[in-house]
């Protein structure tokens, strides 16, 4: 019988998400389950007789649990992955396909596929070193820190959603593009942008798929860099995600294995941190493939 260490985000959900809810479906199933919380201290202790790692959460609890593996240099212990997607933008989900019930995505793993997961390296940024999603500069950082002062864990997933997109539609009307200077894979791209992000998902934020066409398996970023001259087509996008409309806009994007860049500010974001830097501190990453494995229930896509 395999086992599945679970570790899961209790905050995260309702009450069809408990702790009693989750091992009951798991061991329905035919599995083994060790519990872990991530509000309890042990959490971190993941056993090596581990079959497979569970993480019941959103984006937040997911970057949480795959930073420990990763900093601790587990690679030799870096189990396959199944994610509940619980959270409010569950970003890494989606971009993977992983959708459904919880007790769907439970009852299908025996057929499960297997997914390579690159992961960001980032160089030159104080007690950080990894992403799962992106880092970037402009726009987004700002947007993440405005958005704390109107959160409120009232706020269901799509209320959150939806205050986070209007204030991203008040600050790209409101924000003044900055210089960056960007050296994508020895070439230069520098110029003056609203926004530079270096994708490893599809999408960011309130779920903006600024990288539709994205594979975090494919060993390659897509950078994303939108100039003042895209402002009204990024606002129009996010004007037709609060109404629910779902179009594919084509943003300027290039591949890369390894960029080196400085922006004309001093704030970046890596995943959900926000980080201060001194003005146009030059900051490098690449790619570092397949260092994480997932499992996506059957139907997910590839």
């Amino acid at each position: 019988m395999k086992r599945i260490t679970l570790v899961h985000n209790p905050t995260a959900g309702d009450e069809e998400h408990s702790k009693k809810e989750l091992k009951n479906l798991i061991e329905a199933n035919g599995f083994e389950c060790k519990y872990l919380s991530t509000k309890d201290k042990d959490w971190k202790e993941i056993k090596n007789s581990t079959d497979i790692l569970m993480i019941a959460g959103g984006d937040g609890t997911v970057r949480k649990v795959t930073k420990e593996l990763l900093q601790k240099k587990l690679l030799e212990h870096i189990w396959p992955i199944v994610i509940l997607p619980v959270g409010t933008a569950n970003n890494i989900a989606k971009t993977l396909g992983v959708e459904g019930s919880s007790e769907e995505i439970i009852s299908s793993l025996r057929q499960a596929e297997t997914k390579k997961f690159d992961v960001g390296k980032v160089f030159n940024i104080k007690d950080t070193e990894f992403f799962l999603e992106s880092f970037g500069y402009g726009i987004f950082p700002y947007l993440m820190k405005e958005i704390r002062d109107i959160e409120s864990k009232d706020d269901s997933p799509e209320q959150a959603l939806e205050k986070a997109m209007t204030l991203l539609l008040e600050i790209i009307d409101s924000y003044h593009p900055r210089g960056c200077e960007l050296e994508i894979d020895g070439k230069d791209h520098s110029g003056t942008y609203l926004l530079a992000e270096i994708m490893n998902t599809k999408s960011i934020g309130p779920n903006l798929f600024l990288a539709p066409e994205g594979d975090p398996g494919d060993g390659e970023f897509d950078v994303v860099l939108i100039p003042e001259a895209d402002k009204e087509k990024f606002s129009a996008y996010v004007k037709q995600k609060l109404n629910g409309e779902e179009i594919n806009y084509d943003f300027h994007s290039v591949r890369a294995k390894k960029i080196r860049i400085s922006w004309q500010g001093t704030h970046v974001h890596v995943d959900d941190e926000i980080i201060k830097l001194e003005e146009s501190a030059e900051v490098e990453a690449e790619i570092k493939p397949a260092l994480l494995e997932f499992l996506l229930p059957n139907g997910s896509s590839k």
